[in-house]
């Protein structure tokens, strides 16, 4: 069934909302395809614990014909091995409730916050590591609900990046994003402000020309998209990454390594040429998350590094993404990467390339190190001193700088802190 037939709506953002795909007989119809009783069964026990909800765009683009292979599919409509619980899968697998130091922040880099301003996403994917959250009631916060993450901000001067997470900010009325860019824009040390959304690959035609208008007057504005299959840049998609583009908003795109629906070199490969031909530069491609009931999506680490050896050096720099594992517990993004350090000595270093030619890089033989003791106002590096540079260092910097006696990490834990 071509369900975008004489719909005079389908390009209304809002009526795509109002319509969303919620229930399996819709998605049957719409498909023209059966369950069986037994799988039928499955999934409805799936989408009781897990809600079902697809835009009727993302919808349309499902083959119907091999629909239990396609991508999009496998992402918006639920599977019964969701309610698989793996021994190590974590209600809260990244600790962002353990990193909120008040309602709506979550407080995890040194520099800079998660805000969290919408409980509202156009669909549910089936990866989401916020899934503890999926089905929390559809409210979106006024302002009033806000004041405690902009007092917090504006309280901490170390803070110089803003991320507006959800759910989806792009579900936020228009008025209501104005309104928190320039309350957040108002604070003095606030240099950067991003925002993290799914609403060019799930709900184009939420980028409307409105929206961009309030957008393209922060300077300072970065946007993150998450195509995680080339299907997914379609014509409609195309045009809302162009509005964001010839606004002049940079734009970057966080992918999410999946079992049968990306783990595959040319795909990811393909997937990024789409994106950096549309002026979105690949930024992060993430191991899945250790969330309940992801077990099925997961794929293994080495996966993930034969498909970064099929990137670097094979397509230009700016088209490969970063690998990172977003560390259980809290730990933060750790970049995982092929080894292209192979061994050094005490004046050269020993490398390989992508195609696997050894070769090696002399060290200069009459380096002398900055001693760095903090003092930057007397510094010969020429540094203008800002208050807010003024901070201690932390974990491994901490170890390696020249002003602090330390030299052993003990994990608090183990120490009895």
């Amino acid at each position: 069934m071509n369900i975008k037939k004489n719909n005079e709506k389908w390009h209304d953002y809002r009526w795509q909302l109002q319509n969303r795909i919620n229930s399996i007989e819709q998605v049957e119809k719409i498909l023209e395809i059966r369950f069986e009783p037994e799988l039928r069964g499955q999934l409805e026990k799936t989408i009781a614990t897990f809600p079902l909800s697809i835009t009727p765009y993302y919808l349309s683009l499902v083959d119907a014909g091999d629909y239990q292979n396609d991508p999009v599919f496998q992402q918006a409509f639920p599977s019964p091995k969701e309610l698989d619980v793996s021994s190590c899968d974590i209600l809260d697998p990244l600790n962002e409730d353990g990193d909120s130091p008040v309602t709506g922040i979550t407080h995890r880099y040194p520099d800079r916050v998660l805000f969290h301003v919408s409980n509202v996403c156009a669909m549910y994917c089936r990866h989401c590591t916020r899934k503890r959250k999926v089905g929390d009631t559809d409210f979106n916060p006024t302002i009033e609900h806000y004041q405690a993450g902009i007092e917090y901000i504006a309280n901490h001067p170390e803070i110089r990046d803003v991320l507006l997470s959800g759910g989806d900010p792009f579900l936020l009325e228009d008025e209501t994003i104005k309104l928190l860019l320039e309350k957040i824009s108002e604070i003095e040390h606030v240099e950067v402000i991003r925002i993290g959304t799914r609403t060019p690959v799930v709900l184009p035609f939420r980028i409307t020309d409105s929206l961009v208008a309030i957008l393209k007057k922060h300077k300072n504005l970065w946007i993150n998209t998450h195509f995680n299959h080339p299907k997914e840049i379609s014509p409609e998609a195309i045009v809302a990454l162009d509005k964001l583009a010839e606004a002049g908003i940079p734009l970057g795109n966080q992918s999410v390594l999946l079992a049968n629906v990306n783990d595959c070199s040319k795909i990811m490969k393909k997937l990024v040429h789409k994106l950096t031909a549309h002026r979105v530069r690949p930024y992060y491609m993430y191991q899945c998350d250790l969330s309940y009931g992801l077990e099925h999506f997961r794929t293994s680490v080495g996966k993930g590094i034969e498909i970064m050896e099929s990137l670097r050096g094979h397509t230009s720099g700016f088209a490969v993404p970063t690998y990172v594992i977003d560390a259980p517990g809290g730990g933060g993004k750790i970049p995982i990467m092929p080894n292209y350090l192979m061994s050094w000595s005490t004046n050269k270093v020993v490398l390989r390339n992508y195609e696997g030619m050894i070769t090696t890089y002399q060290e200069p033989d009459n380096y002398e190190p900055n001693y760095c003791d903090l003092n930057c106002k007397d510094c010969n590096l020429q540094f203008k001193y800002d208050q807010k540079d003024n901070y201690k260092p932390i974990g491994l910097e901490k170890l390696l700088c020249d002003t602090d006696d330390l030299i052993t990490l003990t994990p608090m834990e183990q120490a009895g802190e």
